[in-house]
């Protein structure tokens, strides 16, 4: 569990360092991610993927934060899962509210890869939901 743990912790460095190589490097070709901003039906493969970085890493240079505040891993012989919350906020924002990070994870030749990753954050209660 320690490696996906450093896999996950490398991943979210990589994010808040605008690295797209190393945000990449351990996902698989046929990659899905649920992200908080459209598309609402995912992103399907490594290539869709990384086209969903650049906005996010041009308002990173606007110095948001992004930060894993806890991560727990879940592993098996050749399946895991991790979930998160992560700080990820514009600079000088003090909500508590966090991003939820969920991972999906395979081992393929002895690797770990993530297969699927799900951002989101709470929805904000309304009228109608209290």
């Amino acid at each position: 569990m320690d490696d996906i743990r450093k896999l996950i912790e490398n991943w979210a460095r990589a994010v808040h360092e605008g690295d797209l190589a190393q945000v990449t490097a351990h996902h698989t070709d046929d990659v899905v991610m649920f992200d908080v901003p459209p598309p609402y039906e995912g992103v399907r493969g490594l290539d869709a993927y990384r086209a969903t970085w650049p906005g996010f890493f041009e308002w990173q240079r606007s110095g948001a934060v992004f930060d894993i505040e806890s991560l727990d891993v879940v592993a098996g012989a050749d399946v895991a899962f991790a979930f998160a919350l992560a700080r990820c906020a514009d600079a000088g924002d003090t909500s508590p509210v966090r991003l939820r990070l969920t991972f999906g994870l395979t081992k393929t030749e002895g690797e770990w890869r993530i297969a699927h990753e799900h951002h989101s954050f709470p929805s904000e209660p309304t009228d109608e939901t209290v």
